[in-house]
């Protein structure tokens, strides 16, 4: 089976300890030491909106996902970011309308685009919360868990509930974790990526869907 991960720099693996820790490379092994035979694709970049992962499916990943049995997204931290940090210095409220319309047509564009060149699966990964001690943080990340679930919904896609598994436990799975605020961003360092432990817990949670429709 070919398992192809789409995503920003949380798929990449940017603050594991090496690639091979982070959660995509981890679900594989894991699944591969019980005897099942799966090949993985990472298609990831730190930086990497929305928009810029509909432009790598289409100009790159073609033929990684017309081969795949299962294709994973997880997107949408780099859009609310970059809103959020932008709201935040320029003391300006935050867009929500222009964020949800930009991230519902990319990532409808990118669903289309899996579900027209290939016969595989869909997952949609959730967004955990690196900030759960700011306000704008917990509600604009729910309002973009409820846009995927509904996005995941429209396109028969099965949804991975990334946030739970780690509400309550962000100090333990984020490297470089500080105070849970978005303030924590202005430093210089991104608080925002799991340390090894956090892509452990993701790769535990996520393998079973690679099998499983629910």
């Amino acid at each position: 089976m070919i398992y192809t991960a789409l995503g920003d720099s949380i798929t990449f693996g940017e603050n594991a300890s090496s690639l091979v820790k982070a959660y995509p490379q981890l679900t594989i092994s894991t699944l591969n030491s019980r005897s099942r035979k799966v090949t993985g694709y990472v298609l990831a970049r730190p930086g990497w909106s929305s928009y810029d992962l509909l432009d790598a499916v289409i100009w790159q990943g073609a033929s990684m996902i017309r081969q795949s049995a299962v294709v994973s997204i997880w997107i949408g931290g780099v859009d609310l970011a970059n809103a959020a940090l932008f709201s935040f210095r320029n003391q300006q409220p935050l867009n929500a309308k222009q964020i949800a319309t930009n991230y519902k047509r990319n990532v409808s564009a990118i669903l289309s685009q899996i579900k027209n060149g290939s016969h595989a699966r869909i997952i949609c990964c959730t967004q955990y919360n690196p900030f759960p001690n700011s306000p704008l943080a917990v509600e604009s990340i729910a309002r973009l868990n409820h846009l995927t679930n509904e996005l995941a919904q429209n396109y028969d896609a099965t949804i991975v509930p990334v946030h739970t598994w780690f509400e309550g436990k962000q100090s333990d799975l984020i490297y470089g974790y500080q105070k849970g605020k978005i303030e924590d961003a202005l430093s210089g360092s991104l608080p925002i990526h799991p340390n090894d432990r956090g892509h452990q817990v993701i790769a535990m949670g996520l393998a079973p869907y690679l099998f499983s429709r629910k």
